[in-house]
């Protein structure tokens, strides 16, 4: 079975120039915007279930309709899942039971990563599977490592995981996480996910033919980073 899902098209040519100044910005900046109810009401309700859980835990960030989120449960049957997305929609979609050990969670990731940052959560995983890529190049402060939250994303630490189908994508991200920590050393590669698909996209992109990239950065904990 063959999918049509089209290329990126990006207007810029390679890294983006703004892309050190951006990230230089975030980690020097104390960034205030306020926390939304939803996302605290949110927090608080999951803080709950992690402290009861007593399990390592797993963020799914970005998770979409959740299918992500129910097969890294399955893969990692003693660790607590969390998957977040700030869709209601996408989230009540039917893809069939969550796992024991899963919990979706609405709530917007600028919020969720800097209270579980402040609330010293420590993932042993981290997902950010087919973000958002916001390729135009005035779009690079939507970017997640363009985004003035990018220091609690490094700061919450564990194994990072970004899969993208935009080699661009990986690479500014591979480079962020060197300026916000010079000794992190990403791993960056195309793979093939031999049809075990961790997300509809993830499906798509692939039987439409398209090269799909992955990262592997081991992070450190670093409550410092807290914007």
């Amino acid at each position: 079975m063959k999918a049509d899902s089209s290329p990126i098209f990006t207007n810029q040519t390679g890294v983006h120039d703004k892309l050190q100044a951006r990230v230089s910005r975030a980690l020097g900046a104390h960034w205030q915007r306020p926390i939304a109810a939803h996302s605290q009401t949110a927090f608080d309700d999951v803080a709950e279930s992690i402290s009861s859980a007593q399990a390592p835990l797993i963020l799914d960030s970005g998770c979409g309709v959740g299918v992500s989120t129910r097969k890294l449960a399955e893969r990692f049957p003693d660790h607590w899942v969390i998957g977040i997305d700030r869709s209601a929609d996408r989230l009540s979609r039917d893809h069939g039971p969550v796992p024991d050990n899963a919990r979706l969670v609405r709530a917007d990731l600028v919020d969720i990563w800097r209270l579980a940052l402040a609330a010293r959560w420590q993932p042993t995983h981290h997902f950010l599977l087919y973000p958002n890529p916001y390729p135009k190049a005035r779009h690079l402060k939507m970017r997640w490592h363009g985004h003035p939250v990018f220091p609690a994303l490094v700061g919450l630490g564990g194994r990072l995981e970004l899969r993208s189908n935009w080699q661009l994508y990986v690479t500014e991200f591979a480079q962020a996480l060197t300026l916000a920590n010079a000794s992190v050393s990403p791993d960056v590669a195309a793979f093939s996910p031999g049809g075990a698909y961790l997300t509809p996209f993830e499906r798509k992109y692939d039987l439409s033919g398209q090269t799909l990239w992955r990262l592997h950065a081991d992070l450190t904990f670093d409550i410092s980073l807290l914007p």
